[in-house]
């Protein structure tokens, strides 16, 4: 049985895991190039609605559930017989709860914030486009530090899984 709850929690964490290191990779190669060629007011007015839009049940849940199950899954691993495969499955989960919990708190949270503050003081187009172009290339770049610890959080489960397979 708790092998069977294991490989619940693994396959359920790899795939929230996988769901937002793609969504913070679409945003960082899809989404923000295409605001950035948007005027600035449009690109965010967009952006702001998308902000209000992702704070959703779905995915609030896989954003902090995804290194819950990661380490739910360390934890039973690490009552078998094959607790080395309970390592990666931790570093996942710390890797994730830094790169993409915290970054996401201290960073991008507090910029969407900010933004939404000046569009609500209706600052002219000039402004407009200053604005957009600090808050488009620095949170970006934090988004996609965001989908490379994701990434790397996933590849860390793909290990445990594989040290798993072969007994450790």
């Amino acid at each position: 049985m708790t092998y069977l709850l294991a490989a619940a929690a693994a396959a359920l964490s790899m795939l929230m895991t996988a769901g937002m290191a793609g969504t913070f990779f679409g945003f960082s190669v899809g989404v923000m190039p295409g605001l950035n060629a948007a005027p600035a007011p449009l690109a965010i007015d967009a952006m702001i609605a998308v902000n209000v839009k992702i704070q959703n049940p779905v995915f609030l849940a896989a954003f902090v559930l995804a290194p819950l199950a990661a380490a739910g899954a360390g934890a039973l691993l690490l009552a078998t017989p094959r607790s080395g495969a309970a390592w990666p499955f931790f570093a996942a989960a710390a890797v994730y709860a830094v790169g993409v919990i915290l970054i996401t708190a201290a960073v991008n949270v507090p910029m969407n914030d900010a933004l939404a503050a000046a569009a609500a003081h209706g600052d002219p187009a000039g402004a407009a486009a200053r604005i957009w172009q600090d808050y488009s290339a620095r949170w970006t770049t934090w988004n996609t530090w965001r989908a490379a610890a994701g990434a790397v959080s996933l590849l860390l489960m793909g290990y445990g899984v594989y040290r798993w397979g072969r007994g450790s």
